[in-house]
């Protein structure tokens, strides 16, 4: 499939810099219900995220991310095989993780794993990588979280030297040292794009830029112009350390149907029950009907609606945030899959050209 060529994105925050318009969808795997609002399986979950990576590249949209969980809700714990399986059945459309815990991952083996991904899908992959909000992960693989900074900073170090090739040497306290070591497969056109997920954090901000991955903002409640002063961080800090310009991309929950009565209705009674779940354990408010209007209004940071709304909200904060990418993570817990089929296809179909149109 042709796609129309993405117009590029001045930010206006920050470096005055341009890069290509992407536009992408990411979800995590939220277990989907059956036309009788009951969970289906673990493995129907899973085979249906391949179903729907599969039509986001017939669709036209232009990056799809798996992120990893270890929970019931949330089954999706080995995304580099989901996404090799989409790779297969795929010619255009980028693929990555989003996101990788890191911390609780071993860089070496992520990087294999990517890398893997890369030569499968033709140079399509990228790597999203994250401290772990979600911290389900580090009691399952061993790990302290009192060691939760000082984990993601080393190991985020060291997946930054495996990405310049060649035999890497190293030396940490959160894993076993390397000296002079060659780590295959090599990839063939360089290394494959980088991310740092930050949800909150300068340090980690300034994380990003000082090991050159680019940055992605995850911005799951309040004003996204908020986030502002990160992307203006970000430019400020690659320039004061001599490295290139780098994109700086948004991630943010949503859900769009033909109308935007219809999207409020699918969405809302399910995103209140996944984050009074949450709740528990991550310590969000639950929200209210009255906040949820809010969030999805122009300055909350859910993207509910028709697609006109959506684009037109997309189309506002990207420049606004200096960014010149946009993730919308589909999905919600309980919704069917075919709800979450006609999401990808109006977010590919119509979300996509008109926010193009609107940032030309």
């Amino acid at each position: 499939m042709t796609t129309t060529p993405s117009p590029a994105v001045r930010a206006s925050v920050g470096e005055p810099t341009t890069f290509p318009l992407v536009l992408g969808l990411d979800t995590f795997g939220d277990v989907t219900y059956d036309d009788d609002n009951r969970p289906l399986s673990h493995a129907q979950t899973i085979r249906n995220v391949v179903e729907q990576g599969v039509l986001a590249d017939q669709v036209g949209v232009d990056f799809f991310g798996v992120g990893e969980h270890h929970t019931d809700d949330f089954p999706l714990s080995a995304s580099d095989v989901v996404l090799g399986a989409i790779a297969s059945r795929t010619t255009r459309i980028r693929l990555g993780s989003a996101v990788t815990v890191l911390s609780s991952d071993d860089p070496v083996r992520v990087f294999q794993r990517y890398s893997t991904l890369n030569a499968i899908s033709g140079g399509r992959a990228e790597v999203i990588l994250g401290r772990g909000s979600s911290i389900d992960s580090f009691p399952l693989f061993g790990y302290d979280l009192a060691d939760y900074e000082e984990l993601f900073e080393e190991k985020s170090h060291l997946f930054a030297e495996l990405l310049k090739g060649g035999p890497v040497t190293w030396q940490g306290k959160t894993r076993a040292s390397l000296s002079e070591q060659d780590v295959v497969p090599h990839t063939e056109s360089g290394p494959f794009p980088t991310w740092i997920g930050v949800g909150g954090s300068p340090q980690s901000v300034i994380r990003a830029a000082r090991h050159g991955f680019s940055l992605m903002l995850a911005i799951i409640g309040g004003s996204p112009s908020r986030f502002a002063p990160f992307s203006k961080l970000f430019h400020q800090a690659l320039e004061t350390l001599g490295h290139a310009a780098l994109p700086v991309g948004v991630h943010s929950p949503g859900h769009v149907a033909a109308t935007d009565e219809q999207a409020r209705e699918e969405f809302w009674p399910r995103y209140l029950e996944v984050i009074r779940n949450v709740s528990k354990t991550r310590g969000f408010a639950v929200p209210t009907k009255e906040s949820f209007l809010h969030e999805i209004g122009p300055h909350g940071a859910l993207y509910v609606g028709s697609p006109e709304t959506v684009a037109k909200k997309i189309a506002a904060n990207l420049p606004a945030l200096g960014a010149n990418r946009f993730d919308l993570k589909y999905g919600m817990g309980g919704l069917s899959h075919g709800a979450l089929m006609t999401n990808i296809e109006l977010y590919g179909t119509q979300v996509v050209p008109r926010v193009r149109e609107l940032l030309a």
